[in-house]
């Protein structure tokens, strides 16, 4: 009997206590095994930056880097020197693809994301399709209206995109009464537009990117051919490509 009492007793479930009822607005309650993760998590980076301030202290501004001899400050702007011996047609050709895929998958992606926020021309714009709707005969094409053939309200009969039926609407305006729908909505918006301006500054990035790997390609190119070095006319910054003058050759 003792032997079932001890097996009774390693059974038994660990309860711990739960937030009170008058702190659940605070959320819930922490718990030992949490608490000793955030406690060593912090004391890592306190010992971190301890280790960091010490290193600080005792730097010698004089000591000599390799990094001072393969960069430059211009203007108050740091520039890289990059040996243009390492690199080689071949590697800057399978950057230049890799980076052109990624800048079409990107592309793709925003034209989606418009499509779906409905992101097209001002409605002062004249559409660039028309729909034309076939009647019997010309009697019946004066008497027609537009908006019951096509089952919608007469305020959406300009517009290209998203021409919502009158059933729709019904249902939409049902559901645009309920608050917590319609904040769902608004917040679901809110982080498909916040995507899509990412997603276009990542597109600009990488367009950036492919021009310079572009201009690299044929100074490469040139010296491979032995041609005459071009001259700089616009330095390269973060925004844009340099922009090199080629001489002209006259052709044998």
């Amino acid at each position: 009997m003792s032997s079932l009492r001890n097996a009774v007793k390693t059974q038994r479930v660990k309860r711990e206590r739960h937030q009170r009822q008058d702190r659940q607005h605070l959320g819930a309650l922490e718990k030992k095994k949490d608490y000793k993760k955030r406690s060593k998590d912090q004391n890592q980076k306190k010992e971190a930056l301890k280790l960091l301030r010490k290193r600080a202290l005792n730097k010698n501004p004089d000591e000599f880097n390799y990094h001072m001899v393969n960069s430059e400050l211009k203007d108050g702007i740091h520039h890289e020197h990059v040996k243009d011996e390492e690199l080689v047609v071949g590697h800057v050709r399978q950057d230049l693809t890799y980076i052109a895929h990624r800048r079409t998958i990107e592309r793709k992606k925003i034209e989606k994301l418009k499509a779906q926020l409905h992101l097209l021309e001002p409605d002062s714009e004249e559409p660039r399709n028309s729909h034309v709707l076939f009647v019997d005969d010309e009697k019946e094409a004066k008497k027609a209206n537009p908006a019951k053939l096509l089952d919608t309200h007469p305020a959406l009969l300009n517009r290209s995109f998203n021409r919502l039926r009158t059933s729709q609407l019904s249902s939409l305006s049902r559901e645009l009464d309920d608050p917590e729908i319609l904040k769902k909505i608004t917040i679901s918006k809110g982080k498909a537009y916040k995507e899509l301006a990412k997603r276009i500054e990542r597109e600009d990035k990488l367009r950036i990117m492919q021009e310079k790997l572009e201009v690299r390609q044929q100074l490469l190119k040139n010296k491979e051919k032995g041609g005459k070095t071009p001259q700089l006319v616009v330095e390269g910054t973060s925004t844009s490509a340099p922009v090199y003058m080629w001489p002209q050759e006259r052709q044998k």
